[in-house]
């Protein structure tokens, strides 16, 4: 309209669009091949500093609905992530392991100690697969005391579908606690 003044500077640089990981290109030291796995970890950190922020820690520990809240999925990811590549190593759980796994529903971890938990995990995954040789991919791997076979490649894609569903329970949970 005539005499109306727009309020957005022209000059201002249009922020740029989000580009999932996935779409960023090649991972520095990582096979191409096995690549797809590890942009699961930056989906999930970016995706669940979003969702998580400004959750109070009644928020992060409500169970809404009965469905598990944001900071047992937090703490989840971090335990379960660590699990899964003892496996991918050739290992079984150790007692540490095991102990965190019974106590991932305890609450009481703050938002930044749950995410800083998952990084670390993630981290240690990142750095296994830029040692990993390629040739090793197939290598059988058993899974858990019945040795339920798999091959090495096969727990690392586990790890990414299994960080992704967690994040998509994460984010509804979230969604849940700020609408309660």
């Amino acid at each position: 309209m005539e005499g109306m003044e727009s309020t957005q500077n022209p000059a201002a640089p249009k922020p740029e669009p989000y580009i999932e990981p996935w779409m960023r290109g090649p991972i520095d030291g990582v096979s191409a091949l096995i690549a797809p796995a590890l942009y699961a970890f930056d989906h999930a950190r970016e995706d669940l500093a979003k969702w998580t922020e400004g959750l109070t820690q009644e928020q992060l520990w409500a169970t809404p609905h009965g469905f598990g809240s944001v900071g047992f999925h937090l703490r989840h990811l971090a335990g379960a992530t660590d699990r899964l590549l003892s496996y991918a190593e050739g290992t079984q759980l150790s007692p540490e392991q095991l102990a965190y796994l019974k106590a991932e529903h305890n609450p009481g971890a703050t938002r930044e100690e749950l995410l800083a938990g998952m990084d670390a995990a993630f981290q240690k995954v990142e750095a296994y697969v830029k040692t990993l040789d390629p040739a090793k991919y197939t290598e059988f791997r058993g899974i858990g005391r019945k040795q339920l076979p798999t091959t090495v490649s096969g727990v690392l894609f586990h790890i990414a579908e299994h960080v992704q569903r967690h994040i998509g329970q994460a984010i509804s949970a979230a969604k849940l606690t700020k609408v309660s």
